[in-house]
């Protein structure tokens, strides 16, 4: 089986879906692997890397698309109009592999399923233990905590640490954030290692242990929030009365901090409203927001995706691919999240799409001519997709 990697079209995208050092474990496998000359370089891998791996480059396109397999950071869906370009180099029975924003934009994988694509979804990867080496949410979500602290220090007319000097004491910044997942323990931790006190707020009290051992202080809102997690363990959608008074609590913890991080995104979905204007007015003057659900409305009221918003003294950035800022390490733990599923998926060389396997079922989105999994089905209006386990599990009674 020959996986392709290829040069991302995302405008800004800086990142690469493979990186040199997981090529012998995929040829372990049985996959070969070629690259379009260039697809590494704006992540600081050059091709004689991949070649001293292994890996076969090509000078076109066209020519890396002769591939089984296409491995990319963003897929049509995530890419929806440069990706448009790609189309006409897909044909029937093709495999693409990366991110596709499945839930965001359902409509790009009726396309794709029209064509006869097989798509997997990287975006997802079912949170379970055996999975977690895959999931690439979580390691972007890692990057774009990390990345937001050191944007929210720099805006900042303030240092982050407390510091005695012979000219004085320097109290320490506070820092808000908002969503203890994945992106906002990150925020936490590096807050906390530059000097920042730190306190932070979920929906779900669960986490308030995990907030607590990294150093930060968890503040907890007296609201009935005992359906607020998935069974993927990611944050649902709530009732409007509970944001309202999420809203005003917010407002007030906001006030007295420095910077305030925002984490709160539900897949698919709008992002929950957090921080009103009304709410940005009452922060003192220098204060900064960065806003990492910008973009699906963000959590803060005044933000904009990719914009820098300045109102009543507040810097307010709504960035919307951290993760590319910092590409060559961010490209690795991608590389790796998608070297590890491919291993999952190939024996011998062949792809073994085996739909009883929760990872399997879960992430192949598109297959056959058809959109294949059921939560996109829904949004796009179609019947759903018997239960392959069930259907499995009956046909063994019946023998």
């Amino acid at each position: 089986m020959k996986v392709a990697v290829v040069k991302e079209t995302f405008p800004g995208e800086r990142r690469v879906a493979l990186v040199p050092a997981v090529l012998k474990q995929l040829n372990r496998t049985g996959i070969e692997v070629v690259v379009e000359s260039g697809a590494g370089q704006s992540a600081g891998y050059e091709d004689r890397e991949y070649e001293e791996n292994g890996a076969k480059i090509v000078g076109s396109r066209q020519e890396a698309f002769q591939a089984d397999a296409i491995s990319q950071v963003r897929c049509l869906g995530a890419n929806p109009e440069a990706g448009q370009a790609d189309l006409d180099l897909l044909r029937k029975g093709h495999i693409l592999l990366g991110s596709c924003d499945p839930l965001g934009n359902p409509q790009a994988i009726q396309q794709l399923a029209d064509r006869g694509v097989t798509l997997l979804a990287l975006e997802m990867i079912p949170r379970i233990t055996r999975a977690q080496s895959m999931d690439v949410l979580s390691s972007m979500a890692t990057i774009a905590g990390y990345r937001a602290v050191l944007l929210g220090a720099v805006e900042l007319p303030k240092m982050f640490p407390l510091m005695m000097t012979a000219a004085g004491t320097v109290s320490p910044a506070r820092v808000f954030v908002i969503g203890a997942g994945v992106a906002g323990l990150q925020a936490i931790a590096t807050s906390r290692r530059l000097g920042a006190v730190v306190h932070a707020y979920d929906v779900r009290p669960a986490v308030r242990e995990q907030v607590e051992s990294l150093g930060g202080k968890f503040v907890e809102l007296q609201l009935e929030a005992d359906e607020s997690e998935d069974k993927g363990g990611y944050a649902k959608a709530m009732g409007e009365e509970f944001y309202q008074k999420q809203r005003e609590f917010m407002a007030e913890v906001a006030a007295e901090s420095d910077v305030v991080i925002t984490t709160a995104a539900i897949p698919g979905k709008q992002s929950p409203l957090l921080i009103t204007e009304s709410a940005v007015r009452g922060m003192s003057r220098g204060s900064v927001i960065i806003d990492l659900a910008a973009e699906r409305g963000g959590n803060c009221e005044l933000s904009e995706p990719d914009q820098r918003v300045e109102k009543y003294g507040v810097t307010i950035l709504g960035p919307t691919n951290l993760p590319s800022e910092i590409p060559y390490h961010a490209s690795q733990m991608y590389s790796k999240n998608m070297a590890t599923l491919l291993s999952h998926l190939v024996n011998e060389g062949q792809l073994q799409l085996d739909m009883t396997d929760e990872i399997n079922r879960n992430t192949t989105v598109a297959h056959q001519g058809d959109v294949c999994n059921n939560r996109i089905r829904e949004i796009l209006g179609l019947d759903p997709l018997p239960d392959p386990v069930e259907e499995k599990e009956s046909a063994g009674h019946k023998t």
